[in-house]
């Protein structure tokens, strides 16, 4: 299905970039002529988000943990996308003001030290902390709610988004069966004749 997106043929879009995009849809963020820095290059959200906004004729920017001086490259970016999985890499100092920043990440912390670097004064985030003994950040650190224009929380962002597509998957690969087509799109049936 990757293959698809680069090509921009039919067929079934990964879940989270999927909801990454509708996210922005559903928001009127324009994509078009706007620079989207992707931080993350997996298979499963960080290069398929990419195809997704060149699709949508964004001008994208792929990073990942070696880019050199990635805080200076995120800081061109309209759209950030966060996809990198390391808890709350992504800080003020890598967001231009007011820019969009889409958190796909999901870590959990569970050591007080590292939760007080993230959350310290926070007293929702440490009485929910001291019941269960973690919770929840995304690639972006919280003071970036600070500078930027929107950015999703974690949880309750791009999760829900994700959910929402893969029922979208699901509905449409029902319907690419029923028509004989596969995931693809193409004319190849996926039926089992008797």
């Amino acid at each position: 299905n990757v293959g698809f997106l680069s090509t921009q043929r039919p067929g079934l879009v990964p879940c989270t970039p999927a909801g990454v995009l509708e996210i922005l849809k559903r928001s009127n963020i324009p994509t078009a002529g706007r620079e989207a820095v992707v931080v993350g290059r997996s298979d499963i959200v960080g290069k398929p988000a990419a195809m997704l906004l060149l699709n949508a004729n964004a001008t994208v920017t792929v990073c990942h943990s070696k880019t050199h001086n990635l805080p200076e490259v995120c800081r061109r970016a309209d759209i950030l996308v966060a996809a990198i999985g390391r808890a709350g890499m992504i800080t003020r100092d890598f967001v231009k003001p007011g820019a969009t920043v889409i958190d796909v990440g999901m870590n959990t912390v569970t050591d007080s030290a590292e939760f007080q670097r993230f959350f310290a004064g926070n007293a929702k985030r440490e009485e929910n902390f001291r019941k269960k003994g973690s919770t929840l950040i995304g690639d972006v650190h919280p003071e970036v709610a600070e500078i930027a224009g929107a950015l999703t929380p974690v949880p309750g962002g791009v999760g829900p988004l994700t959910i929402a597509m893969l029922m979208f998957n699901t509905v449409k690969a029902a319907k690419m069966r029923r028509q004989g087509t596969g995931a693809s799109g193409q004319g190849r049936s996926i039926l089992v004749h008797h």
